[in-house]
């Protein structure tokens, strides 16, 4: 067969050596295997990129923001000088009272441009926002559903300034089907991860890049039953709401009265201006600090 490059070298099989970097979704949370392991999207992509599997390094670490990738993740993958390389982020960064677009902004700037400096093909994706998965009240989901678009804007922009491959995954049924999620509704589950995977899978076979067979959407494992779900959100769940409470909840108490304002004065699309704007000035500063200096 005709040979497929990926950064700058030929692998007959057309598997490429494949490096994930992110945070839970991408190390597999919510798709568990078993001893307290996680599988997730990423490894069932491995399996199907060519005759044989790639291979395969997961750098993604839970609770990583866009710090912790650009920080400590891209330079393990830059040393494994991958052909294939996933960047999934940003969801974390939504969640913290430090929250900056323009910081997040200039991380992935860093991150996209190294790696595809190196020649990898890159796979970017947009999410869902936190607070409508959560099911949380209006006036706390707009303001971080608000920020999620925000984060979603910016990976759409520099995706396509660096020629990445790009999943939409923050639409489709995907989102509202409930057997797609995991008990703690924010991560997918193991029907969910396969769908991913698969979408991925779909996205590069369209431009040559996977050879090997798709991943199958019809989960390995049963479910976790009620019981074994409910009694998840009553410990570890417990605890993943208290940290992310403590930095988040009082700067969301803050956000969700002001978004409460200007609902009761008719100007709620001042917020959504005000975001845009943001957004717009994040992107800008990327390209005034690409520009040349004057001679």
């Amino acid at each position: 067969m005709r040979p497929v490059r990926f950064g700058g070298s030929s692998r007959l099989d057309g598997a490429p050596d494949f490096v994930a970097l992110g945070d839970s979704l991408t190390e597999g949370v919510g798709d568990p295997v078993g001893d307290g392991a996680w599988r997730g999207w990423a490894a069932l992509l491995a399996a199907g990129l060519g005759e044989g599997p790639a291979r395969f390094t997961n750098l993604a670490v839970s609770g990583s923001q866009t710090r912790d990738v650009l920080e400590r993740q891209l330079p393990a993958a830059l040393e494994l000088r991958p052909g294939l390389v996933s960047v999934v982020v940003g969801v974390n960064d939504t969640l913290r009272c430090t929250f900056d677009i323009q910081a997040v902004a200039a991380r992935l700037d860093q991150v996209y441009a190294a790696l595809t400096e190196q020649g990898a093909v890159l796979l970017t994706a947009c999410l869902p926002d936190p607070g409508t998965m959560l099911g949380l009240p209006g006036a706390l989901a707009h303001p971080l559903a608000r920020r999620q678009r925000a984060v979603n804007t910016v990976v759409h922009a520099l995706s396509d300034r660096y020629g990445a491959l790009h999943l939409h995954a923050c639409e489709g049924d995907w989102i509202t089907d409930r057997a797609m999620w995991s008990a703690d509704r924010l991560h997918p589950g193991e029907r969910g991860h396969r769908q991913l995977a698969l979408r991925f899978h779909t996205l590069l076979a369209e431009h040559g890049l996977a050879t090997g067979p798709a991943p199958s959407p019809e989960p390995e494992f049963p479910g976790p039953t009620r019981s074994a779900s409910l009694r998840w959100l009553a410990t570890a769940g417990t605890g993943w709401v208290a940290r992310r409470c403590t930095d988040l909840l009082p700067q969301l108490l803050t956000l969700a009265a002001d978004e409460l304002r200007h609902r009761a004065r008719g100007t709620s699309a001042r917020l959504d201006l005000r975001t845009s704007a943001a957004v717009s000035a994040a992107l800008a500063a990327l390209s005034v600090a690409e520009q040349p200096d004057a001679a």
